[in-house]
């Protein structure tokens, strides 16, 4: 039905007679800490069980309660960035930055989202910035190594992360990165203890295994390898080249234990055929079963 101009202004009358009465009832809304405080609470409790979008709702009254009131702005960012909303996370932390300039977490925050948003530029301002007000703070180190780990900047990682171990911080994974940094700038040894030192955080880490078989390998240390490598499959079955480089660790040991040779090389087939991505050197190791086959027919007939 098409209304009249007379119905139509008094709607328009009516809805700016109520907008004009909500005006009052909103900006003291705005100016209530307490209430604030009790929102956010509310929210702290939603979240904790698992009630996300109550939190969600909770948190931002909280916000328009009282918009200088942080904890609800960086309760709120967390959220958006476990559910992956980058964009809206850092939205979140960069008010908070705003509005305190030398708040550590808001800083960090914007760190972690950059890194997920791979601008690792902005990442390592954040970091440096947030280090710069708590240098203390050993987990700051180790997020901007991860930082510096994507970069491929070994240097600065290396630095980064010798601060965080100096401060007591540190895990198997930052001892790993630490042990990457140094064997990309040669400094075997240290790998090697980097490494060692990520396994007596977490044993059955498959990526330092590996990498110690990698320098194993390089350095003709084959009977360590061939340990380092098989280790590396037991704790990750999906790390069908640790079972490649095995084999050719153990032929390297012993290159006249053909049967032995040719058993591990028929081990890993049995390996990649269950990986597609492992194609390529699934031929390779069956054309050089074949060649081992060939020799051993060739001695038997001396």
């Amino acid at each position: 039905m098409v209304k009249s101009r007379f119905q139509k202004t008094l709607c328009v009358l009516t809805l700016m007679l109520f907008l004009l009465g909500a005006l009052p009832l909103v900006t003291q809304a705005e100016n209530d800490p307490e209430k604030a405080k009790e929102m956010y609470n509310e929210g702290l409790t939603a979240a904790n069980d698992g009630n996300i979008d109550q939190a969600i709702l909770s948190y931002k009254t909280a916000m328009g309660l009282n918009p200088d009131f942080l904890d609800p702005y960086l309760n709120l960012g967390a959220i958006y960035f476990q559910q992956k909303q980058y964009d809206d996370a850092m939205d979140m932390f960069k008010k908070v930055s705003e509005k305190d300039p030398a708040n550590v977490d808001a800083l960090a925050n914007i760190g972690r989202v950059s890194y997920k948003l791979t601008k690792y530029t902005e990442a390592v301002e954040a970091f440096n910035a947030a280090i710069a007000l708590d240098n203390k703070n050993a987990d700051l180190y180790t997020e901007l190594a991860k930082v510096y780990y994507r970069q491929k900047k070994y240097a600065e990682l290396i630095s980064a992360l010798e601060s965080c171990h100096t401060l007591g911080g540190g895990d198997y994974l930052s001892y790993y990165m630490l042990g990457k940094g140094y064997q990309k700038q040669d400094k075997l040894d240290q790998a090697i203890g980097a490494f060692k030192k990520s396994l007596e955080y977490k044993s059955d880490n498959s990526n330092s295994h590996f990498a110690m078989g990698q320098i194993y390998l390089g350095q003709e240390k084959f009977k360590s390898a061939a340990t380092a490598f098989k280790a590396a499959y037991k704790a990750d079955n999906k790390k069908h080249r640790a079972m490649y480089n095995y084999a050719i660790a153990m032929e390297s040991q012993d290159p006249e234990a053909i049967d032995q040779n040719i058993k591990d090389w028929e081990d890993y087939i049995r390996i990649a055929k269950k990986h597609p991505q492992a194609q390529s050197d699934l031929a390779i190791a069956q054309q050089h079963v074949k060649e081992l086959k060939d020799r051993k027919e060739k001695l038997e007939l001396q």
